[in-house]
């Protein structure tokens, strides 16, 4: 015996405020925090404009770029970026993913430890820098030379005779934790079954770390790359504090560079060509890890 019951009329679905007018305050500020200072200097790019002669300004075309583009210096200083973003992400992302394998066995005392090789990631790049320069690397006060003279070897000046490996130890320091933070959050989601199943079948620790931990940590590597190769790009303070982008131009790199044009050479219009094009090595860079990621996922997948 089947009875018809009243159907319930279906509820209208209940309409959520307007998401525009939540977020329109955090896109608006994020547009003029980003874009107006991107659109000023792409409109600097095409101008002369240099601030000893405020009067003399006026369109140039991409003269600004043709400048900065036959200027030795600034393909000096591109080689230079490279080989710095290279040379530090090869640094950090094998000795923080050596760090992370070691954090992630268990010990005693290893809350506190974790703490400590973190605590790097959180000094200011400025402060870094001098701490490497007057008290470790300096030639006379520095650690490393009352270790060399206590052994009865002579001090080294590592800022003038190796320059640029110091800038990739200083920038190294700072950001082996970061590395290392992500590499050892991937890993708490690896399966300690998984490992213990390996050492039944007779695999050693080599053998566990080539064929489970680091295909397991694909992923995590690959975003690791992308976001440190962003961040490296614009590395600074680090060049200033401590080697001028001496000597010479063995340490002057793009972002350094592009300061020396606008406030040591005053010329806005060349120094905002450097700054576009800065942006556009970045956004090249970063397409490409982007498609090295979803190459990963996508092996991940199959």
């Amino acid at each position: 015996m089947t009875t018809n019951l009243p159907r319930t009329p279906a509820r209208p679905k209940a309409r959520g405020p307007n998401t525009l007018w939540l977020l329109g305050p955090a896109l608006l500020v994020l547009i003029v925090w980003t874009q107006i200072p991107f659109l000023l200097s792409i409109y600097y790019s095409f101008q002369r404009y240099n601030l000893l002669y405020p009067n003399r300004r006026g369109f140039v075309g991409f003269n600004n770029f043709v400048s900065l583009l036959t200027d030795p210096i600034f393909w000096t200083s591109l080689w230079n970026t490279l080989v710095l973003v290279g040379s530090v992400l090869a640094v950090t992302v094998i000795i923080g993913l050596f760090l992370a394998v070691l954090f992630y066995q268990e010990f005693p005392g290893r809350a506190l430890a974790r703490t400590l090789v973190i605590s790097p990631f959180f000094v200011m790049p400025v402060v870094s820098a001098l701490v490497w320069k007057n008290m470790l690397m300096h030639p006379v006060f520095g650690l490393f030379a009352w270790i060399a003279t206590s052994f009865g070897l002579k001090p080294v000046d590592w800022l003038a005779q190796f320059p640029m490996g110091s800038i990739i130890t200083i920038v190294s320091w700072q950001w082996i934790p970061f590395a290392m933070l992500l590499t050892l959050t991937g890993l708490q989601s690896l399966s300690k079954e998984q490992l213990e199943a390996a050492k039944i079948d007779g695999a050693n620790a080599w053998q566990e770390f080539r064929f489970i931990i680091v295909p397991h940590l694909a992923q995590t590597l690959s975003v690791v790359i992308m976001l440190e190769t962003i961040f490296l790009l614009t590395i600074f303070a680090e060049i200033y504090a401590t080697t001028s982008g001496g000597p010479g131009l063995s340490t002057t790199t793009l972002p350094y560079l592009i300061y020396l044009k606008g406030f040591t050479d005053t010329n806005i219009g060349i120094a905002s060509a450097g700054a576009v094009f800065a942006v556009i090595l970045a956004n090249i860079v970063a397409t490409f890890v982007l498609r090295l990621i979803g190459r990963n996922l996508q092996g991940s997948r199959t």
